[in-house]
């Protein structure tokens, strides 16, 4: 569901955005992913505001939720110690006994709302950042956003000791700077194109890494095994305090996110396109790509840089939508999944050891992006 504000005096009706361009008029009239579907629309408040949605859509972000529900489920009661499931409702009642409580209140529920939360937040910036350079590959830990993120989190634990916070915001700081860098480079002279985003960011996240890994050497016994720690990307040790502020950048950076939608599936359409129907596309892509960048930042300032997510989430939710778009809120329902999931088999599949989180992501990750590689060979041959 993508909100929209209703503008009467388009010079092109959204309802109809595949009408055939006029001679001269610059108007592209093919999509890189066909035309975007008007859908369903809901209008509020006398008209002057609407909200677009597609029936399919709704079913598969209803069923993804369902998903998270039942890995959420499997995640709070399953373990080295059992809770049966009334014993877990008993515990978010407030009801259930002193043992039980701490194991689902303090131990596995901010761990899993905090997978659900990382995973959504990844998800939507992957669509995002995919959209906006309509390469596959755009997501924020192919072009280094996460990289930057990591290495600023490294640079405050080595250098400047600080506490868990100043660690997150040097993370998001990071992040947002190397949004900027490949942002500045890539564009040059003209527009930021995508396979010109991703080659810059691949060599920038190449240089970070080494410059991270030069930090490690440089740090003390306990501050690199501390920072290892923290690169590896980890649930294991998550508590409410670094659930809460995760929480709070994500209640103003999804809306702004989900506002920016329906921008980014007229732009799919092309700049001319868009502009033709009223679309400030300068202002639509720089809020869009401030928004991912921080949700990406916000997400590894909180459980350390994790990979595959935001690469794998849009392209495993648009064959379930079969539509074209962002697809912000599927991918993050998607993300969200993949991460839980991910965790809840991260912590089971060597018995009497808890993967941490990015190992496994970090695998699955790498069998995935060659497979995409290769489905892209065979699609450029034919």
């Amino acid at each position: 569901m993508t909100p929209q504000t209703a503008s009467p005096t388009s010079p092109v009706s959204p309802a109809s955005p595949t009408s055939p361009a006029s001679p001269g008029s610059g108007l592209r009239s093919v999509a890189p992913r066909g035309a975007v579907p008007g859908g369903r629309v809901l209008r509020l408040d006398g008209g002057r505001i609407s909200l677009r949605w597609r029936p399919r859509t709704a079913v598969v972000c209803l069923l993804l939720t369902a998903a998270c529900l039942v890995v959420g489920a499997l995640g709070l009661t399953t373990g080295a110690y059992r809770v049966p499931l009334s014993g877990v409702l008993a515990c978010l009642l407030g009801h259930g006994s002193a043992a039980d409580s701490f194991i689902v209140t303090d131990l596995r529920l901010p761990r899993l709302v905090c997978a659900l939360l990382a995973g959504g937040a990844l998800g939507m910036s992957g669509a995002v950042f995919q959209s906006m350079s309509r390469n596959p590959l755009g997501s924020p830990d192919i072009v280094g956003f996460t990289s930057g993120a990591a290495t600023g989190a490294v640079a405050q634990i080595v250098l400047f000791h600080g506490g868990p916070y100043a660690t997150a915001l040097a993370a998001m700081g990071g992040g947002l700077v190397t949004a900027l860098v490949v942002g500045l480079v890539a564009a040059g002279r003209g527009p930021a194109v995508g396979h010109r985003v991703v080659l810059v960011g691949i060599g920038v996240s190449a240089m970070l890494t080494s410059l991270t890994a030069y930090l490690l050497t440089r740090a003390s016994l306990y501050e690199a095994q501390d920072a290892q720690i923290w690169l590896i990307g980890s649930l294991n040790s998550v508590t409410w305090s670094v659930v809460a502020p995760l929480a709070l950048a994500l209640a103003v950076l999804v809306p702004v996110t989900v506002l920016c939608a329906r921008a980014l599936d007229w732009l799919e359409l092309g700049e001319d396109t868009a502009r033709g129907l009223g679309v400030p596309v300068g202002r639509a892509r720089l809020v869009a790509a401030i928004a991912a960048t921080a949700l990406a930042a916000a997400t590894t300032a909180a459980v350390g840089p994790i990979t595959f997510v935001a690469l794998a989430a849009p392209h495993l939710c648009r064959p379930l939508v079969r539509s074209p778009g962002a697809l912000v809120v599927p991918s993050g329902a998607m993300g969200a999944l993949l991460l839980s999931a991910s965790d809840f088999a991260a912590g089971r599949v060597l018995p009497g050891t808890e993967l941490p989180v990015g190992a496994l992501t970090g695998v699955l990750g790498g069998l995935y992006l060659c497979r995409l590689l290769l489905a892209r060979r065979r699609a450029a041959r034919t």
